[in-house]
């Protein structure tokens, strides 16, 4: 009996795959994120709940095969990783949240990934359908996303303790990237049915796959604002929510399907891979047009995709201190410069010592010496009393 190679190199990749997305895991992130519970509680709502149903509604609205219908669920079941905070880096949403959200995600994948494939085939297809189907290869590669999980997490986790340990994670970043780029020529060119062809299928295939994105999508931006996120955030849990993980899906196919299945079901997760980059960069798009990224909404593209304006919350913190002049300097300086302070209480003989004072404060704020002769400035007071007494009387 001849060996079916395409399975094996199929997971060899996916193993791969994972593992480089899994070993780009920062976990200093959590210690300034892991507070935001409501933020990280809602994507994780919306990637492991929301989502997998919304598949599942698509499934059985469109009556879907059970090739077709199988892969959308693997689909709608594998958080897509790293890949999400390229597009949350690039457009400028809270990319420590994503950060966050993905290793957080990560490591429940290894429970409700295949929790969510078994229950929403089950409740899908008919029994005599799914005993058709080689579901010891699907767990096969389930088993190699949880033990690539585990595995490139540990790798993250002990290069945190050495120098270099930011280049560890890069490397394994690209390696990670060379894998999903191997994954993705080897199953369209390996499947048995021949080439993966993604024209002249009926229309529910093009508009139906898609379904999930579209309304994922919508919940995300509803529930997301119910949940009060600052605006950021609600871009970050959105985009965390629909952009998956299809490589799964593709060693899936090659596992479970053989001859004209397996090419009918690998078209699932390329025009899925196709649209999800398409819908996902408009919303993004829109999204910082609409003021909803931290980019301005006015500034120029190139700037905004090539720029980061990502801002560390130690810097905010301190940055009243360490940047510019402080807040309350900064206020009493903006109430100079606008012709006196609100309320009156305050002549105007005392507007040039406060403005003195604040710009003194400011100076040494950003670092710069100045020496400042406190005789002269005394007698330039006293003179300037003295003249003010005068035009009184």
């Amino acid at each position: 009996m001849a060996i079916n190679f395409r399975p094996i190199v199929g997971n060899i990749f996916l193993f791969l795959l994972i593992f480089g997305m899994s070993a780009t895991v920062d976990f200093s992130h959590f210690q300034t994120q892991i507070k935001n519970l409501r933020a990280i509680f809602t994507g994780l709502f919306l990637q492991f709940i929301i989502l997998p149903f919304l598949g599942f509604a698509v499934v059985k609205a469109a009556n879907f095969d059970s090739v077709i219908g199988i892969t959308l669920l693997i689909i709608t079941s594998s958080p897509g990783g790293a890949y999400s905070n390229w597009f949350c880096s690039i457009f400028n949403a809270d990319l420590a949240l994503s950060v966050t959200m993905t290793a957080i995600s990560t490591i429940l994948s290894i429970g409700f990934l295949p929790l969510n494939v078994l229950l929403y085939t089950r409740l899908t297809y008919p029994s005599d359908v799914l005993s058709t189907l080689n579901w010891t290869s699907l767990g096969i590669s389930l088993v190699v996303v949880v033990c690539a999980i585990g595995t490139g997490l540990y790798t993250s986790r002990k290069s945190a303790k050495f120098q270099n340990g930011k280049k560890i994670r890069s490397i394994a970043n690209k390696f990670g990237n060379l894998a999903g780029l191997g994954l993705i020529l080897f199953t369209s060119l390996a499947p048995e049915g021949g080439r993966i062809e993604l024209t002249g299928r009926e229309p529910i295939f093009y508009y139906g796959t898609i379904l999930p994105i579209i309304l994922g999508l919508l919940c995300s931006i509803l529930i997301s604002s119910g949940a009060n996120l600052k605006k950021p955030e609600r871009v970050t849990v959105a985009v965390e929510c629909v952009y998956q993980n299809t490589g799964i899906a593709m060693t899936s196919c090659l596992a479970l399907f053989s001859g004209d299945d397996q090419q009918r079901a690998l078209g699932v997760p390329f025009w899925y891979t196709g649209m999800q980059t398409c819908f996902v960069g408009v919303y993004c798009l829109m999204s910082w047009k609409l003021g909803w990224t931290k980019a301005p909404a006015n500034e120029n593209i190139v700037k905004v995709i090539l720029q980061s304006y990502e801002l560390n919350e130690d810097e905010v913190e301190t940055g009243s201190s360490s940047v510019g002049v402080n807040r309350e300097d900064e206020n009493a300086l903006r109430n100079v410069r606008n012709g006196g302070v609100v309320g009156g209480g305050r002549g105007g003989d005392s507007y040039d010592l406060e403005l003195n004072h604040v710009e003194s404060n400011s100076l040494s704020t950003n670092g710069e010496k100045k020496d400042v002769d406190t005789e002269d400035d005394k007698q330039s007071s006293d003179s300037f009393h003295v003249n003010s007494k005068e035009a009184r009387q």
